[in-house]
């Protein structure tokens, strides 16, 4: 069959799939993020074997598209008057769960014997979270009020101290191991990817907050605020910085110089969803079931641990903050998801460390299986027992 059929057919399947998801999820339990993955997982080589090859070529470009856009709408949320707010919560108990996650992954792993450097590099990347997953689940369920606002502010600074969490123990897995000739080249490596990113952001924001409101509204509007977007994400691949945490910067950058932000965000949250649909559907066929059994011991204590850490860090770090009760004792289940920001971290060390990258890659693809299908059904859970589902702005606690 002619290569621009199939890519008509598959495009036109894909996005069939994320209206019968969108529907399905208005009548069942389950989230239309989680419906797209296993889609995808049931279209994919795993099963039935439907995608055309060259789907796969497809994946990290779209993966990029899709989290740029996510991380610019994630940025609309850090404002001053928003930090003032939850700013103290979302720092202290972002920080909490990044710690406590890494703490009791190598703790227990360590305790089972695992080796040394796989007991580091798995805490490593334990902390980092779905902000894609996360932003689909609370705009479906039209969750408003504090919880949500702060789940959203934790998920989107969550990136920054991954990376940096994963940068250190990276580089003390090669001192540990011997390399420590390349552990200052890791840690700095780390660095790089944050601050480069916010220099990215920054430097691109400034000129789009002056423009934003300057110009016809529409076309011309949208045309402004995706040129931006991808060319946040662009440089930031180009220069090896987080290209999330850019545009996150880029938006928040807009959302407190502009005078009319709204409309950037409007223009981008108007066309977001057809690359979700295309992301979730093709991250689902990326899944492989062979993997989670191969996981093992090492996978389900990695899995148990990693969800322990965070509920364990959200209480603890929320009641240092004086946070909510709701969100000290919800939010660590709520930011269950994990996805393409580990794998990439796995990829690194794996990359790092050529001995374990079949045992770290095996145990967090097959966690993500887990974490990508079930997570956001816990977090939809969460969010109708918070009680912010359904309600209107504005409306009290």
């Amino acid at each position: 069959m002619e290569r621009a059929v199939l890519i008509l057919l598959t495009l036109g399947g894909f996005f069939i799939a994320g209206l019968l998801a969108d529907l399905l999820s208005r009548r069942t339990f389950l989230p239309r993020v989680t419906l797209l993955l296993l889609t995808g997982f049931l279209a994919g080589p795993t099963v039935l074997d439907l995608l055309p090859d060259f789907s796969e070529d497809w994946f990290p470009t779209l993966t990029k598209l899709a989290l740029v856009m996510v991380g610019f709408l994630l940025g609309e949320k850090f404002t001053l008057s928003a930090f003032r707010e939850r700013g103290r919560t979302v720092l202290w108990m972002s920080v909490g769960e990044t710690l406590f996650a890494s703490l009791f992954v190598m703790g227990v792993l360590l305790a089972l014997g695992i080796r040394v450097e796989i007991a580091i590099l798995l805490a490593g990347i334990a902390p980092a979270s779905a902000p894609a997953a996360t932003v689909d689940v609370v705009r479906e369920t039209g969750a408003q009020g504090n919880f949500s606002e702060t789940l959203l502010g934790i998920v989107a600074i969550d990136d920054a101290w991954g990376l940096l969490m994963f940068s250190i123990l990276l580089s003390f897995a090669e001192v540990i191991s011997g390399q420590s000739a390349g552990a200052g080249q890791a840690l700095l490596k780390g660095v790089w990817e944050v601050g480069g990113a916010i220099l990215v952001g920054a430097v691109l924001g400034i000129p789009l907050a002056y423009l934003t409101g300057r110009i016809e509204q529409g076309e011309p509007t949208q045309a402004e605020a995706l040129g931006m977007v991808f060319l946040s994400g662009g440089l930031s691949v180009w220069l090896n910085v987080s290209y999330i945490l850019a545009a996150m910067i880029l938006g928040a950058t807009v959302a407190n110089l502009a005078s009319h932000r709204e409309r950037c965000f409007n223009a981008i949250e108007g066309i977001e969803w057809p690359f979700m649909i295309l992301f979730f559907v093709l991250a689902g066929a990326s899944l492989h079931l062979d993997a989670l059994m191969q996981a093992g011991l090492l996978g389900t204590a990695y899995v148990f641990c990693r969800v322990a850490g965070l509920v364990v860090g959200a209480r603890i770090s929320g009641r240092f903050c004086h946070a909510d009760k709701r969100i000290r004792n919800w939010m660590g289940i709520a930011l269950m998801p994990q996805a393409g920001v580990a794998l990439g971290m796995a990829l690194i060390a794996g990359q790092h460390f050529p001995d374990f990258k079949e045992s770290i890659i095996t145990v967090v693809i097959g966690s993500t299986v887990v974490f990508e299908l079930l997570g956001p059904i816990a977090m939809r859970r969460v969010l109708i027992h918070v009680g912010e589902v359904g309600k209107k702005k504005g409306q009290p606690e």
